[in-house]
């Protein structure tokens, strides 16, 4: 048995200047979410102009509010090498940073030019998981969001492809593929989401929003269990301590919905214009 060498993160160079696999898998991943996503705004008759706009805000602030949730729960490092906080390219940003940032934003912009907030969120869920599970094999390519040392045995006894069990030999040791966990948990969810917003009447206007943030929640409460480069806050995982909270607010939120506002739209498959 022979070593194999772990695939190089540097997908094109240009002198000093280097494309990372990590941003091209990125930026693939919003790509095809923000065109899957503009294929039901058309479908549900929204002003694609205004999305458009709202999009075009979200993303960057989305980047910077990653980076800036990854740096502060990092402090002690960046604050001793602080030309690295803006080396967004060579990994560390935090996705519920980017979805708290995205998100206020979104609620920001909704009420501002008046559109459905919750019928917003119900397009874009399906189309952000996606993106996320899509996005997770950046973490591939840099060899970072791996959980236990654990052994080659293991990884052959999940049928894992050579170059998933390749790239899993860090500092000369296997280690757990969470990176591939958390992709295929958000994948499914892609798929459970897509299947919700075409069942007629079965789901209010908001739930597949509320679905998602419990199904991610859920899932990353437990891969993030398993990682060994957690975020801490004193003992605690942030990203754990936030997955609770988010999990249980969103059922929260969902029950109270169904039982406070009788009113509530049924999705509609046919006629998906919804209210606030």
């Amino acid at each position: 048995m022979f070593a194999i060498a772990a695939l190089n993160p540097i997908a094109i160079s240009f002198g000093p200047f280097n494309v990372r696999w990590y941003g091209i898998i990125i930026a693939t991943a919003v790509l095809l979410a923000v065109w899957l996503a503009m294929r039901e705004v058309h479908r549900q008759g929204l002003n694609e102009d205004l999305v458009y706009n709202l999009i075009l805000g979200a993303i960057p602030i989305a980047i910077v509010s990653a980076r800036l949730y990854y740096v502060v729960f990092r402090w002690n490092y960046y604050a001793s090498h602080p030309g690295e906080i803006i080396a967004i390219w060579d990994g560390g940003i935090a996705i519920y940073g980017a979805l708290l940032g995205a998100g206020l934003f979104i609620w920001w912009f909704c009420r501002r030019h008046q559109m459905s907030l919750w019928q917003v969120f119900d397009i874009a869920a399906p189309t952000v998981v996606m993106a996320q599970g899509i996005g997770r094999w950046g973490n591939f390519m840099n060899q970072e969001a791996y959980g236990a040392i654990t052994s080659h045995s293991f990884l052959a006894h999940l049928h894992l492809p050579a170059v998933i069990m390749q790239q899993m030999l860090i500092d000369g040791a296997y280690r757990q593929p969470t990176f591939l966990y958390e992709s295929l948990w958000d994948l499914l969810g892609f798929v459970l989401l897509l299947t919700m917003r075409h069942s007629n009447h079965l789901f209010k206007r908001g739930e597949i929003f509320l679905t998602y943030v419990m199904w991610y929640a859920y899932g990353r409460f437990f891969t993030e269990g398993m990682r060994t480069d957690s975020l801490m806050l004193g003992p605690l995982r942030v990203s754990q301590v936030l997955s609770v909270v988010l999990c249980v607010g969103a059922l929260v939120v969902l029950i109270y919905r169904r039982r406070a506002d009788q009113n509530l739209q049924w999705y509609d498959v046919e006629n998906a214009k919804g209210d606030n």
